[in-house]
Formats: C-alpha cells, sequence, structure tokens
C-alpha cells in the first residue's frame, strides 16, 4: 500500500494536486512561496516526473501556482474556503447544525450489532440498530460515521432515522438524555475511509466519538465520525 495514495478510481496526479493544495491552504506554502523542485517532490511522493507535472498543471488552471520558466513554481493563490462542519458543545446547538442543512445519507451497512462501550460510556441497551453511512453535501462525502441506536428508540421511527440525520430525530421524538458528551481525535485516513471520502490515504481526519445515556444510565446512542480534516471547524468559548 502507497503512504500517500488511496486504491481509488482518483486518478493518482489528482490525489497528489489534493496533498499539494492543502499544504497551500494550511500555509506551508505562503503567497509567493517557491515549491519544491519536481525531482524533490517525485523523491517525496515516489511518483513519476510526468505525475508530478499533471498536478502541478492542476492547480496552474486553478490559478494556486504559476511556473516561471528557468526560476520554478511558486504560488500565487489560495484555494477557495470550502464549506464546514461545525462542532457545537451543546447537544441542542449540534442538533440544530444538522437540522437546516440536509446532507445526501449512503448506507453501507445495516445490522444488528452490540457496540463496544467503555464503562465510564454507561450501561449497553438489551439491542442496538446499527447504521453506517456516509454523509454528502453538494456532491462531496465529508463523513463516515457508525451510528448505535438503542432498538427501542429506533423503533420509533425507523424510516426517519433510515432518511434523516439521528440527533434532530431524537430530540423531536423527545427523547430523554440525561448526559450527553463527545470527544475529538485528530488521526489518518485509512484506505476504507479515504476511498468513501475521496481524499488520499494518510489524509488529516477528526474522529469524533458521541454518547447519549437515558437518566437510567443506558447508552440511548453511540456515534462514531471521522469527518474530513479539511470540513471541521470547532470554535470553543473558554472561560477567564
Amino acid at each position: 500500500m502507497h503512504r500517500y495514495f488511496a486504491d481509488s478510481p482518483m486518478p493518482r496526479y489528482a490525489q497528489l494536486a489534493d496533498l499539494l493544495r492543502q499544504r497551500i491552504a494550511r500555509g506551508v506554502w505562503g503567497q509567493g512561496a517557491q515549491l519544491p523542485s519536481l525531482d524533490a517532490l517525485t523523491h517525496e511522493f515516489d511518483v513519476a516526473r510526468v505525475t508530478v507535472r499533471q498536478a502541478i498543471d492542476l492547480l496552474s488552471r486553478e490559478g494556486l501556482v504559476s511556473a516561471q520558466q528557468g526560476r520554478g513554481t511558486f504560488v500565487t493563490g489560495q484555494p477557495a474556503p470550502g464549506r464546514s462542519i461545525r462542532l457545537e458543545t451543546s447537544l441542542r446547538s449540534l442538533a440544530e447544525v444538522y437540522r437546516h442543512d440536509k446532507p445526501k445519507l449512503t448506507l453501507i451497512e445495516e445490522a444488528s450489532v452490540q457496540p463496544r462501550l467503555e464503562a465510564k460510556d454507561g450501561a449497553p441497551a438489551p439491542r442496538y440498530h446499527f447504521l453506517r453511512r456516509v454523509h454528502s453535501r453538494d456532491g462531496q462525502a465529508y463523513c463516515v460515521i457508525s451510528i448505535y441506536l438503542d432498538e427501542r428508540v429506533f423503533r420509533r421511527a425507523p424510516a426517519r432515522f433510515r432518511r434523516e440525520t439521528v440527533i434532530p430525530v431524537l430530540l423531536d421524538l423527545k427523547t430523554r438524555i440525561a448526559r450527553a458528551h463527545q470527544t475529538l481525535r485528530i488521526g489518518s485516513a485509512d484506505t476504507e475511509v479515504a476511498g468513501h471520502l475521496g481524499v488520499p490515504v494518510n489524509s488529516p481526519v477528526a474522529d469524533v466519538r458521541r454518547v447519549f445515556r437515558a437518566p437510567d444510565g443506558t447508552v440511548l446512542y453511540l456515534g462514531e465520525v471521522t469527518y474530513r480534516g479539511d470540513y471541521i471547524d470547532l470554535e470553543m468559548n473558554l472561560k477567564p
């Protein structure tokens, strides 16, 4: 397996262009900065020279870089700001994010599966309904999510849970949630996730784990979400 690129229908040069584009967006190469030489990029990414040339040409057509004869290739623009998901820090605010921006949901898997719960999460429900799907907006996949929902809750509105994002439905059903928390960890895309999100293998991702617990301590919902790293906006108020 190549350390940078996914086994994907996306051409290798397009994956390389995405990696270079991310570096420009993050400021690794600022406005006016010179990109590494063709030989240096060929060596770093272990690709053919023609692949690097095609990637640079693609970025040039986007207005991000300009090749100057005898001098090299320089950064001349910034990628257009992409859409993002704001990771809210309250349950109701998080629900509103999903309620007003309806994504396309593509089901990957559905079954009856018990989640791996930690002692601090709470007590397991007798049975869980499992959904694994990809969320997309404007034709771009932005997250892969594994959902474990207490079967008793799922049976209250199975059609809605299958076609809508889960959190607004839970609140609409007035599900009693005594505790809700989420953790975020920065990671890198493995082959499966990279394929679903259309990003190179090892691209940065944000892994979010959400747990909702009932008043009796039962875990009603576990969501394990992997977001594209360039799609996340996390804002928190800090106490003075």
